[in-house]
């Protein structure tokens, strides 16, 4: 048994799970600050220089908040919902890869915690369990509002994760891999899927909003019909592992677009990069520069256009979103054969 190796992703683990939690963290605050220049506000600047250390006061407030678990809930099932939440969002990513490898004490250390063949099923597998964090935790709150949240947002997720796997189908099929790292290969330098996928990519888009609960679709939380949703009898941690999971899956769900659509790792003129850790430097740093620039995305459509009406949501998932991924995967297919 290689005792290094395992040491080696234990380290990288970590690594990878401290990041997401800081980055989780400060998407809060910058998600204010955007909301607040689109507003014509300050947003937050009192709580250290330029307002820096403010998630640090919101998560402090959450952390010493008083816990009110209702009389009438299931307390178990009350407690295992967000937990279930916040694990399925962090394991999301150990089969993204961040980069090709980095020499460390004269090991080479793959910038991967698990380059499986299934990589892509391995991501809707995990995406397709999130939705019980949810329902488990509007069902044990035992409250009307956090039901309704629930079912919405239940049957919400099951509705787009078609229309999200139909469109991952067709890359899939152009890739011939379900191995995120293989895929990412195949992309060097400018060598992108959106370029041969616009469709698919803009179907994966608009899914991984509705995936995540972002603006338009976040009906599930609609404050002005169910007063918070799912998470309406939350408080303390508990709503904070919640809050945390939306925007931990938001990032992963930019890894996830950024590796497959936008060739993850890869930019143009890197084969002129001689030193490999300067190079592997420079790939962590594009990687996270593309989820970065999805994440914007992501809170500018939040301050920008206003929420569906929830029959509209489920018609555009089942009505046009479906049959465009199907029809994108035939077309997809028919090229293929064409250019055989």
């Amino acid at each position: 048994m290689d005792y290094a190796l395992i040491l080696e992703k234990l380290i990288l683990i970590v690594v990878i799970l401290a990041v997401t939690l800081v980055i989780a963290l400060y998407l809060t605050f910058g998600e204010r600050k955007i909301a607040a220049y689109f507003q014509d506000r300050l947003g937050p600047n009192r709580v250290g220089p330029l307002g820096l250390l403010q998630p640090f006061a919101d998560g402090g407030k959450l952390l010493f908040k008083e816990e009110i678990i209702p009389k009438t809930a299931e307390k178990w099932l009350f407690i295992i919902g967000p937990a279930t939440a916040m694990v399925v969002a962090t394991i999301t990513s150990a089969v993204i890869p961040w980069g090709t490898s980095i020499e460390i004490f004269g090991r080479n250390v793959s910038l991967q915690v698990a380059d499986v063949d299934i990589g892509v099923l391995y991501v809707m597998g995990i995406v397709s369990i999130g939705v019980y964090g949810i329902m488990i935790g509007g069902w044990a709150s035992n409250n009307k509002y956090s039901l309704y949240g629930a079912i919405r947002a239940s049957a919400q997720m099951i509705s787009y994760e078609l229309s999200m796997g139909l469109a991952l189908i067709a890359v899939v099929m152009m890739s011939g891999t379900l191995s995120l790292r293989e895929m990412v290969e195949q992309q060097h330098g400018l060598n992108w899927n959106i370029w041969y996928q616009p469709l698919g990519f803009l179907l994966f888009f608009v899914c991984a909003l509705a995936e995540c609960n972002r603006a338009p679709f976040d009906l599930a939380e609609c404050e002005t019909e169910l007063i918070g949703g799912y998470h309406a009898e939350y408080s303390s941690m508990k709503l904070g592992f919640y809050l945390f999971s939306e925007y931990i899956n938001m990032f992963v769900s930019s890894a996830v677009m950024a590796s497959v659509y936008l060739g993850g790792y890869n930019f143009p003129g890197m084969d002129a990069i001689a030193n490999p850790t300067v190079l592997s430097l420079l790939q962590v740093a594009v990687m996270f520069a593309k989820i970065f620039f999805f994440v914007f995305v992501f809170m500018w459509i939040r301050w920008t256009l206003p929420r569906f009406r929830y029959d509209q949501l489920m018609r555009l998932g089942w009505k046009s979103l479906i049959p465009l991924a199907i029809i994108n995967m035939v077309v997809t297919g028919a090229v293929m054969l064409l250019n055989q």
